[in-house]
């Protein structure tokens, strides 16, 4: 048995080295945009890999996703400026943040999340989206060029394609490409399937300030646990507010990456689920080790 001291001082492999080669350049190219934000998917063609490998391997390497990473790069630019000039909207605009509210939409936020990128009903956006059978049903699973946007469950593809639209009427582009998803469509089928999620995919969704502190608390919940509405409502210091907190998981885009179907009624009850109860239920079975 190796020693931990002998762990601590293994040599990297030629791999490793490689792989830490590479994020060292994706860092350089985060530094070099000073503030402007760079699409995941540009990181991934500098990396040569998938968006989704890109996402992973730098999170691997360096223990934060790229966009915490540049984040962290705007927040000392910001500080910076801040030293130099004394003057917060200079500082702001120096940051590469463009407004103050973008500042303040980037804190507190435990979810990978980007802003999104796309106006309401998502004008602006490009959207792929891929469609596989299921253990509940039919999946559909949907991406801008930044990240996860929205997950279904149904009984067939056709009203999945049609509740996709309805969501994103003023998309620019909205197209079924099945290799574009395809890495993080396997891995939501393969949690369907039973196997323990290892979700670490970037998300690209629209939040109030409210929905993303509920949404962080659902990432939060163990798997194979539940929390109860009250629960989440205390934990945001709201105790009042546990029906906004069940509209917030009601209006959650990306269920089973974010786990809504954990929140259950004080009484024990299971409550609502937007893909239908008995999905809800078959979810917590599952978790639960009794499926």
């Amino acid at each position: 048995m190796h020693s931990p001291q002998a762990s601590q001082n293994k040599i990297p492999s030629e791999q490793e080295d490689a792989e830490t080669q590479l994020v060292e350049h994706l860092c350089a190219e985060l530094e070099a945009a000073e503030g402007t934000p760079v699409p995941l998917q540009e990181l991934a063609r500098i990396a040569g890999l998938s968006p989704w490998s890109t996402h992973r391997l730098f999170k691997r390497v360096t223990g934060i996703t790229p966009r915490d990473y540049a984040q962290a790069l705007r927040e000392g630019r910001l500080r910076a400026e801040l030293r130099r000039s004394g003057n917060v909207t200079r500082a702001l605009y120096e940051a590469g943040y463009g407004s103050a509210s973008r500042l303040y939409e980037s804190a507190g936020n435990a979810l990978g999340m980007t802003p999104a990128t796309y106006a309401r009903g998502g004008r602006g956006a490009r959207i792929v989206y891929g469609l596989a059978p299921s253990a509940l049903g039919e999946l559909l699973l949907a991406a801008t060029e930044h990240g996860l946007c929205f997950i279904a469950l149904g009984t067939d593809s056709q009203s999945l394609e049609q509740e996709l639209h309805a969501d994103f009427p003023k998309a620019d582009e909205l197209r079924r490409d099945q290799a574009a998803v395809e890495e993080p469509l396997a891995e939501v089928l393969a949690y369907l399937e039973g196997q323990m999620p290892h979700f670490d995919l970037p998300l690209d969704i629209r939040a109030t300030a409210f929905q993303r502190r509920v949404w962080n608390e659902l990432v939060a919940i163990p798997y194979g646990e539940t929390r109860s509405y009250a629960d989440i409502a205390v934990r945001l210091g709201l105790p009042k507010a546990q029906r906004a907190v069940g509209r917030a998981c009601g209006s959650n885009p990306v269920s089973l990456v974010i786990p809504c179907h954990r929140v259950l009624r004080s009484d024990g009850g299971l409550g609502g689920y937007r893909w239908g109860v008995a999905r809800k239920r078959r979810l917590l079975r599952q978790e639960a080790g009794a499926d």
